[in-house]
């Protein structure tokens, strides 16, 4: 058996294996978004499309985890569409992404995958591209005429939250282009 089988084991039950109980807790005194050297699950990385070469960054985002919710107004009489609950049609991990290409502005994000979770925080690991370096690898020249993926709904957690990631072929034709489009016209 190959070493990435191997670790896909053991990320299978982390906790069971003792990976991530001290970790998460130096993750939680250190910042919101840091910059990785190596990947935490190899395995799930080397999926994605992460590669040990010049251009390929890594960051861990931490996320508070909870409702978005609206600030809750106290006077006057509320009507009954307004709920304090906001309901965003995005998911923790395409907000991490985008959070990371804000402070890595020169990066394009290839993918991300889930690191851990409590039960105040999560913490996803983004596979960052530096635009410069990667273009010039083969196949890779897409790189540099990307206008922000993550802002866009491109990478797949994106696709998962736009419901085209799954869905495709017959009964999937009103999610394309996007849902907002097909409604307004």
């Amino acid at each position: 058996m190959a070493i990435t089988k191997y670790l896909d084991q053991l990320w299978k039950k982390p906790k069971e294996n003792g990976l991530l109980k001290e970790r998460i807790i130096t993750w939680r005194k250190g910042l919101s978004i840091v910059r990785v050297e190596r990947p935490t699950n190899l395995a799930r990385a080397r999926r994605l499309g992460y590669k040990a070469k010049k251009g390929y960054l890594l960051a861990r985002v931490r996320l508070l985890r909870g409702g978005r919710q609206r600030p809750l107004i106290k006077k006057g009489r509320g009507s009954r569409k307004r709920r304090r609950m906001k309901i965003l049609n995005k998911n923790y991990q395409q907000i991490a992404e985008e959070r990371s290409i804000r402070k890595f502005k020169n990066c394009e994000v290839l993918n991300s995958y889930q690191l851990a979770k409590d039960g105040k925080y999560a913490w996803f690991e983004v596979i960052l591209l530096d635009r410069e370096i990667v273009q010039n690898y083969p196949n890779m020249a897409w790189v540099a005429k990307g206008k922000g993926r993550a802002f866009r709904g491109k990478t797949m957690a994106g696709k998962r939250a736009r419901g085209i990631a799954t869905n495709k072929g017959k009964g999937a034709e009103k999610l394309r282009p996007s849902r907002k489009a097909r409604t307004a016209s």
